[in-house]
């Protein structure tokens, strides 16, 4: 594909979608930032078509409000069927999605919220490619946030690769651009860390860097149909998956991770 392509980023202003902009305007994209800040609503479709007047790719890494399932599920359909219709009549030519790799087991959650983003995602009228990726280093900072009580921090056992929001960016910059891209269908191409990583281990070395909080403990919980994949690498990048730096503890190490 052509520089200058003009490039829509769903979610611009979000963990991913911050540097999915940066990506593309070092490489010389023009990018279209999709987001309430910039006017545009795309669960209500409230300026969408007029966003995406003259834009050929969409860069979709928008985030539901709320990791509750009913309500993701919510969000990311309507999202995806809006983004399909409006980009349909103002001659977009194709979109890309971010997902989660190891989610087509899934049954309960977010993740389940995802699978459904992808069928809908997939089921519109623009050609439209997955990307999974694992889970972002920045979620580690998330998830201790989310089950510290006191000076105690419960975190889920989960075995994952995880990888860095900039380096997931440069994956779905890359295949937006692919001028010849390959036909949509799975296996989803797939972006994640260095090395198979447990997210306890890794809120240790946040911790230990941050100072608080003192403890870190793994918790499992038995009544999650989704366990399993959680904690048995049901999460872990496919062999053809493309595997980049940096590590967890080198990305801690950087000034402003």
């Amino acid at each position: 594909m052509q520089k200058s392509t003009r490039i829509a980023v769903v979610g611009a202003t979000g963990r991913v979608g911050r540097h999915v902009a940066r990506v593309l305007e070092e490489r010389d994209h023009q990018v279209v930032p999709i987001s309430r800040s910039s006017g545009v609503d795309v669960v209500t479709g409230e300026g969408l078509a007029e966003a995406l007047n003259g834009v050929e790719v969409i860069i979709d890494v928008s985030s539901t409000p709320s990791p509750e399932q009913a309500a993701a599920t919510e969000f990311f359909t309507t999202t995806a069927r809006n983004l399909h219709q409006a980009g349909h009549k103002t001659g977009v030519r194709r979109m890309v999605v971010v997902s989660i790799i190891g989610i087509d087991g899934s049954t309960t959650g977010y993740n389940a919220a995802k699978l459904a983003h992808e069928k809908a995602a997939l089921a519109g009228p623009l050609p439209t490619r997955i990307v999974r990726a694992a889970q972002f280093h920045e979620f580690v900072e998330q998830l201790v946030g989310w089950g510290t009580q006191g000076e105690v921090a419960y975190v889920p056992n989960m075995r994952t690769q995880l990888v860095a929001a900039r380096t997931v960016a440069e994956k779905l910059v890359e295949v937006a651009t692919d001028a010849d891209p390959a036909p949509t269908g799975a296996p989803y191409p797939e972006i994640a860390g260095p090395r198979a990583e447990n997210l306890a281990d890794a809120a240790r070395l946040l911790a230990a860097r941050r100072g608080s909080p003192s403890r870190i403990e793994e918790v499992s919980d038995p009544a999650n149909p989704d366990r399993d994949l959680f904690e048995n690498g049901g999460l872990l990048p496919g062999p053809h998956a493309t595997l980049a730096g940096p590590t967890y503890a080198d990305w801690l190490d950087q000034p402003t991770p």
